[in-house]
């Protein structure tokens, strides 16, 4: 059972003003964890609660958020802090009403400005979590390697455990060692990710200016971030049409997506099964046919 009275005091400590939910109503949308809007009719508040085991999870998003905020190009909520009861761990965010004009071509050029925030390294100063899945964020000097082990090599293993077959995971290995078939002539530099951009993770708020949540941040290739958008649908050629006006994608994003598409079917295998294995296994046909 939620502790609500140490979370409000909590907040109250956090903020300096005296908070007492009079409001307090379950918000639907995820899988992973249970979310709350509360409010005492002046503060409005969004929580997110798990096991109290899963605060590192709460404390990496709240970083990406972050992390996100401080490139001043795109909205995202505004984390105020993360934190655990005798029973629960969650996180507390700024709550955004998110039902106003969509403005998708804004979408487009402001996640292309936050794609130009870079690294030196391809990585993350800490581990976070796609979906509920760990996820590796070792820094890496070249982009190869760091799909090769925190991202193919990691979900590869953990469909093993899973159950996925013999030969999908033979496959999987074949494709790890021809990665550099796919960036021959194409050198990505390490440029700040959501991570996790599918359609429910991004949205409008009441005034029509673009939202994206629920990250998964890392410094990447930017492709892997527009690949996600492509997987599950949501977003309009507008958007598209404005990321590619402000930075235009390599001819070879056509064949790199199903890769980077790839890691979250392995994922989604990993935490649901089903299907997303054949899928998986499909798509990994798919890059073997592109290699040399």
């Amino acid at each position: 059972m939620t502790d609500w009275q140490d979370i409000e005091q909590q907040i109250s400590d956090h903020t300096g003003r005296s908070f007492t939910s009079r409001c307090k109503r379950s918000v639907g949308g995820g899988s992973i964890n249970d979310a709350y809007y509360i409010s005492d009719n002046d503060q409005d508040y969004f929580v997110k609660l798990n096991r109290v085991s899963m605060l590192d999870m709460f404390e990496a998003e709240r970083d990406g958020l972050m992390a996100m905020s401080r490139s001043n190009t795109i909205r995202v909520p505004k984390a105020l802090f993360s934190g655990i009861t005798h029973n629960q761990s969650f996180i507390v965010l700024e709550y955004i009403t998110m039902t106003g004009l969509q403005q998708p071509e804004k979408m487009g050029e402001q996640l292309a400005a936050m794609h130009q925030i870079t690294e030196q390294r391809f990585g993350w100063f800490r581990n976070n979590t796609i979906g509920a899945t760990p996820q590796c964020n070792d820094w890496h000097s070249e982009w190869v390697e760091f799909w090769a082990e925190c991202r193919l090599g990691y979900q590869t293993e953990l469909a093993g455990h899973n159950g996925l077959g013999k030969q999908a995971i033979k496959q999987c290995e074949l494709l790890r060692s021809h990665l550099r078939d796919f960036f021959s002539d194409y050198s990505p530099e390490p440029s700040l990710l959501h991570g996790d951009l599918w359609g429910g993770n991004a949205a409008f708020d009441d005034s029509g200016q673009p939202v994206i949540f629920d990250p998964a941040t890392y410094y990447g290739d930017r492709e892997a971030d527009i690949a996600m958008t492509e997987l599950f649908g949501g977003f309009s050629q507008d958007f598209y049409q404005a990321y590619k006006q402000t930075l235009p994608l390599d001819h070879g994003y056509k064949v790199r997506k199903i890769l980077y598409n790839q890691y979250h079917i392995l994922n989604h295998y990993n935490l649901f099964g089903g299907g997303y294995g054949m899928q998986a296994e499909r798509m990994t046909a798919q890059l073997l046919a592109e290699c040399r």
